[in-house]
């Protein structure tokens, strides 16, 4: 029987502004410049919390404030903003007209380096706005924030944007939601035009059009009317095919449906609302984000379908005594204090700032808050409210909301934020491991000491940085998710930081595994004297199926190696197993027993047992033929036609496998097995062969055993240098 945290007393508590039921938790996500920002920023214009609209082009946006977003006209960090929605009386229906919503917008990244960005938003998000683009429809990265938003269980909306330009197609963007998303997608609004004749938009539920002043630059004047007679027959056919559809779903108009009943709008949109929240349903809009053509409608579908705090399931957390004891976490303000911290940042003004996602429970000025992870409480000094880069402090936060706390010590993301009378640990987000590495060296004695306090801040910020000391070269490495994740590092640390510092080229993480069975047999004895060493394991090697990673098996009886020494044996083996054998690389998927030994009264410790397990693992692994992985990159590169032979030439001679070509829109796209360590200076390299016409994106994909004719540089390569004398 599943726990529920405790109700308990509030007295003369606050009240709330915005009711649970009327706040919506949202994040836009989407591939690499399909208009996210755009289109945020564009909502923030007509929700009144800024007065003009800023673009990504000129640098000028409120979600992307840092200095090297605007520069490179890219998200990099997600950002928290919040603004208030009342849906207008006009003779449409609407579920909430009337009632003023306060909408919490998380903007995040579209490149795939930043996806942990993307990971850790979706973990605290009640739903999102998924943007498409209308020329290029579902592309990689869609793909991949698409299965985020399903990993945690978010509902959605869609948005096709860029429908004002040459090539736009909504209905093979909603076709392809279908075939690679398996999104049960229907549009609730269909273009009125398109590439530069778009002039509107059809509301399918309602039967009316939705037509822009052509005049107005900024979007505002739009009427309300009867749909031009040559849309007629898409919009019913629209209405009927999104009725049939949603009737398949919910009980309630399939009743009505079956019964031939009139389906009313307000019915219609209810149902929609129940399919989208329950993750069944993906009502589809369409627009033009840079044009400034029907953000209010998605803004509107955003509180008509999206869930409040109050819609989604309760949080499930766990007893920190009981590993196996499950905890409910409901939202309701009345309850235990309970958030989820998930994202850290390092303010120049502030100092270290704590994202954080209510779900219980609320939080004031000199409450006294506990991490269950650490054990350590807190007392909250400054509760704020984020607009992007701006700060503004409040009394107290509520159920539902998205704040940022000051001053809190030893937190790391993901860490649960509770009461310490009512301890839960809730799931942290999961991140990728970083795939690509390189040496830095500071470039003074001073550079020195404050690259370490950069790093350390940087990599307390982003779960996908990594920093440590090569012990073999005493070499410092960072590593991160890829060239350009790397590149902002190294900016970062020079403008916040004030470091310079020189990098090496970067590293890829290889990985070692075997290829047959073996066994090993490691024996550590010294004599001195005195008192001496004794250590004796034999372990069996195999193969693991590819991904299963790392499995150790005691298979020790009738006590020829004591209980007490077995922790250490396994202990040598984990060592030897993440320093590798062949070239000192981590090892993976391998099976691994240790089946017998001897000890002596005397002589055995834990030390001797621990260096027989890695002296049995590493010549275990010398038998058992290991082999190098690298890491492989699944690419898409999307060119003219004219260019497609060059750039197919051009990955075969990277070692790439051509996977699939497709055509749409005079364009080709060409899917395509790359090994990471080709994929250096591909950017240029793509740019070049197609005079700046073709654009790529990749994500990380499998590891697969590298070529025989190339193992021998990477082993050279590997190896100690000598000393220079």
């Amino acid at each position: 029987m599943e726990a529920v945290m405790d109700m308990k007393q509030t007295v003369n508590a606050p009240q709330r502004r915005f009711t649970m039921e009327h706040t919506r938790n949202i994040g836009i996500a989407a591939h690499i410049d399909a208009g996210k920002t755009t289109t945020t920023e564009r909502i923030l214009f007509y929700t009144g919390l800024i007065h003009r609209m800023g673009d990504v082009d000129d640098g000028n946006t409120v979600t992307d404030w840092m200095e090297q977003e605007r520069e490179r006209g890219i998200t990099i960090t997600s950002a928290a903003t919040t603004c208030y929605w009342t849906q207008k009386e006009e003779g449409l229906t609407k579920l909430f007209a009337g009632i003023p919503h306060r909408v919490n917008i998380i903007d995040t990244p579209g490149h795939v380096d930043f996806t942990a960005e993307v990971e850790r938003s979706m973990r605290v998000l009640d739903g999102a706005v998924a943007v498409f683009c209308g020329v290029a429809g579902v592309q990689p990265q869609s793909e991949t924030v698409w299965r985020q938003a399903t990993k945690y269980k978010v509902p959605r909306i869609a948005f096709v944007n860029k429908m004002d330009r040459v090539g736009a197609n909504f209905e093979q963007a909603v076709a392809e939601m279908r075939k690679k998303l398996g999104a049960y997608a229907y549009p609730v609004a269909i273009p009125v035009g398109r590439e530069d004749q778009l002039r509107g938009i059809i509301d399918v539920i309602n039967q009316r059009a939705i037509l822009y002043d052509e005049q107005d630059e900024a979007g505002m004047r739009y009427t309300i009317s009867e749909i031009p007679e040559e849309y007629r027959d898409a919009a019913a056919m629209a209405l009927t095919e999104l009725t049939d559809a949603v009737s398949n779903k919910d009980d309630e108009i399939a009743e009505l449906v079956i019964e031939d009943k009139p389906v009313t709008a307000e019915q219609l949109k209810a149902a929609i609302r129940r399919l989208t929240i329950r993750l069944e349903f993906v009502p589809v809009l369409c627009g033009s984000a840079f044009k400034k053509r029907a953000v209010q409608m998605l803004v509107d579908a955003v509180v008509d379908y999206l869930p409040s705090p109050l819609d989604i399931p309760p949080a499930v957390g766990q007893d920190p005594a009981q590993a196996d004891k499950p905890i409910e976490v409901r939202a309701n303000d009345q309850a235990n204090f309970c958030s989820l911290a998930f994202k850290l940042w390092s303010d120049p003004f502030v100092g270290k700032l704590v994202f954080f996602r209510v779900y219980s429970g609320q939080l004031k000025k000199g409450d006294v808050i506990y991490n269950p992870r650490t054990r350590r409480r807190d007392r909250v000094s400054r509760v704020m409210m984020m607009q992007a880069d701006k700060r503004i402090e409040v009394e107290t936060v509520y159920s539902g909301d998205i704040a940022a706390l000051v001053g809190l010590r030893n937190i790391t993301t993901g860490d649960t934020l509770c009461e310490e009378d009512a301890p839960v640990l809730l799931e942290p987000p999961t991140f990728p491991e970083p795939v690509l590495s390189m040496a830095v060296e500071p470039k003074t004695k001073a550079d020195r000491e404050r690259l370490s306090e950069g790093l350390q801040r940087l990599a307390e910020e982003d779960p996908t940085f990594r920093m440590f000391t090569d012990e073999e070269t005493g070499q410092l490495i960072i590593a991160g998710m890829g060239e350009l994740h790397l590149e902002i590092i190294r900016d970062r640390l020079f403008r916040e930081y004030k470091v310079e510092a020189s990098a090496g080229a970067p590293q890829i993480a290889y990985r070692e595994t075997v290829t047959k069975n073996a066994e090993g047999e490691g024996k550590f004895i010294r004599q001195s004297g005195g008192r001496g060493q004794y250590g004796h394991v034999l372990v069996t090697l195999a193969p693991n199926e590819r991904g299963k990673g790392v499995e150790i098996d005691n298979q020790i009886v009738g006590g020829v190696i004591p209980k007490e020494y077995i922790p250490a044996a396994i202990d040598g083996v984990e060592e030897a197993v993440a320093g590798g054998v062949l070239a000192g690389y981590p090892m993976v998927d391998l099976k691994v027993a240790i089946v017998d030994g001897s000890y002596h009264e005397v002589d055995s410790s834990e030390l001797a047992f621990k260096m027989a397990g890695i002296f049995a693992l590493k010549e275990a692994v010398r038998k058992a033929a290991p082999i190098l992985l690298e890491p492989i990159m699944k690419v898409e590169c999307t060119t003219p036609e004219e260019y497609q032979g060059d750039l197919l030439g051009d990955l075969n001679r990277r070692r790439g496998k051509i996977v699939s070509i497709e055509v749409k829109n005079n364009a080709t796209s060409l899917h395509a097995h790359v090994p990471l360590a080709e994929m250096f200076g591909y950017a240029t390299a793509i740019r070049s062969l197609s005079k700046g016409r073709a654009a790529y994106s990749m994500e990380p994909f499998s590891f697969e055993p590298v070529p025989n004719n190339i193992v021998t540089a990477i082993l050279d390569a590997a190896k100690p240098k000598p000393a220079r004398t």
